[in-house]
């Protein structure tokens, strides 16, 4: 399995990593992608990376909370960044109008420089929306044709959006939202929707740990991920191990990953 998203450089993964990579390794997950939010824990990311290059690749991006933040050259600075041979992905970049801890128009603008930066350097976007009404999918409409790739993780929308970013062309990533039966009652019924060859699994660590694990934990961490991918089998009626390895060609093939070795 191929855990598209976690954000291993957040400090609440500090005094034991090692032990959260290899219990990843242990359950199964043969490749994480970590997520960079901003400058520095992209650049974390990318050291991170170095120490366990077969099992780690990363994204490098400026998260919607933190756009109003980004400081001068960060466009010049994040393609720096980007030319490291662990970096798969642009993002996490895109909107978040539920929060709005930048201003919507700064939002806008930090994320079209990223489309087009991706562009440029045809890499695949890792995107974040929440709450923006079909804005991001607008965006995305505009540059489509030039980008590399598109997953939208963490997807939390309804038909209506989910219809319109496959008509994109976009991935959909599936985190552990998809296990709470609180407020996962939706997506569970649009999992069902997502053609094969469009499907990802993420975990979003250390967030969003699945609610129907037992005992429920208080950190995610990447070897949840046969968790999510054993409730999205059920959902879809299929075997795990076919989601599991679909899943993981899929996140190979948007992300250019190495097959794995043997």
């Amino acid at each position: 399995m191929i855990d598209i998203g976690a954000n291993l450089t957040d400090p609440r993964f500090a005094p034991d990593l090692s032990a959260v990579l290899d219990r990843a390794a242990s359950a199964g997950v043969s490749h994480i992608i970590v997520t960079g939010t901003q400058l520095a824990n992209s650049a974390d990311a990318i050291t991170l990376c170095r120490s366990r290059p077969g099992l780690l690749s990363c994204t490098v991006g400026i998260h919607p909370h933190v756009a109003a933040r980004a400081p001068a050259g960060w466009a010049d600075s994040l393609r720096d960044l980007a030319a490291a041979p662990a970096v798969c992905a642009i993002g996490e970049t895109g909107l978040d109008f539920l929060r709005d801890f930048s201003p919507r128009d700064v939002q806008e603008r930090v994320f079209a420089t990223q489309l087009e930066l991706a562009a440029e350097l045809a890499l695949p976007v890792f995107v974040h929306d929440r709450d923006s009404a079909g804005r991001v999918t607008q965006m995305l409409g505009a540059h489509r044709a030039r980008l590399a790739g598109v997953v939208v993780h963490c997807f939390t929308g309804n038909g209506r959006e989910l219809d319109a970013l496959l008509a994109l062309d976009c991935y959909i990533g599936i985190t552990g939202w998809v296990c709470d039966e609180r407020r996962g009652q939706e997506l569970a019924r649009l999992v069902t929707r997502i053609p094969a060859d469009r499907l990802l699994l993420e975990t979003d660590a250390p967030y969003l740990a699945p609610r129907s694990l037992e005992p429920r934990p208080r950190r995610n961490e990447p070897a949840f991920l046969a968790h999510i991918a054993a409730t999205v089998a059920a959902l879809r009626d299929e075997d795990p191990t076919t989601v599991a390895n679909t899943t993981s060609a899929n996140a190979r093939r948007l992300f250019r990953l190495p097959p794995l070795a043997g």
